[in-house]
């Protein structure tokens, strides 16, 4: 049974993982009959959000893992060398945790960083040959991670915008416009990416992405 990290970056669409994405993804993992590992970085939120209202909540903290292990039911891991050892392939769902907490994007994009374990691990992933898939925003960050390395990744975020446009300009990476529906697939670097809620209007449409990304990751793995 391959074993899929899932690498999430808290709760909840605008400050953590988009829970329909990170769901999707353990659903269809699932039902490949693949082992998943949720993971996530453990520090602290760059925001906090009230779902709700949209608003900040500017005096209080969180931590990216303890979020993410509502999303996992308590079964989550940081990221280490043994877990990162132990993995087949590897996904990222979005949300804007993926761009305030894996990476700062969101906030600085002009000065633009990156988690230096997720770094870690994205790059020890594509350097032994093990796919990894990234969906909505999170290509960005994959592109991100590369952006010091000889590789020039092949992703989507779907249709042009802003992060299609960072992703080319600013971390040398190609970008391919894509459908909801669609995976575009790096051959080489096996990375697959699909836009989900980038284009989504409803879950229905994040899904097809999403179910096809893991149907083609258990292609390369």
């Amino acid at each position: 049974m391959a074993k899929v990290g899932v690498l999430l970056s808290g709760c909840g669409v605008q400050d953590g993982s988009e829970i329909h994405e990170a769901v999707l993804t353990m659903l269809h993992l699932d039902k490949n009959g693949q082992e998943i590992i949720p993971i996530a970085p453990n520090i602290l939120q760059s925001q906090v959000i009230d779902h709700l209202t949209g608003d900040e909540m500017e005096r209080e903290n969180r931590d990216v893992l303890v979020e993410a292990a509502r999303i996992a039911r308590g079964d989550i891991r940081t990221i280490k060398a043994e877990v990162t050892d132990q993995l087949d392939g590897l996904i990222l769902p979005g949300g804007a945790g993926a761009v305030k907490n894996l990476t700062n994007y969101a906030l600085m994009p002009e000065e633009c960083k990156i988690n230096q374990q997720t770094e870690q691990l994205i790059i020890e992933m594509i350097e032994t040959n093990r796919p990894v898939g990234a969906i909505c925003i999170a290509p960005l960050v994959v592109a991100r991670a590369l952006a010091d390395t000889d590789q020039q990744p092949k992703v989507t975020v779907g249709a042009a915008s802003e992060p299609a446009k960072y992703i080319e300009d600013k971390l040398d990476a190609v970008h391919v416009e894509a459908a909801v529906d669609e995976v575009v697939v790096d051959d080489e670097l096996k990375i697959l990416t699909t836009p989900a809620y980038m284009l989504a209007e409803s879950i229905a449409e994040a899904e097809e992405g999403i179910a096809k990304l893991v149907a083609r990751m258990a292609d390369l793995i």
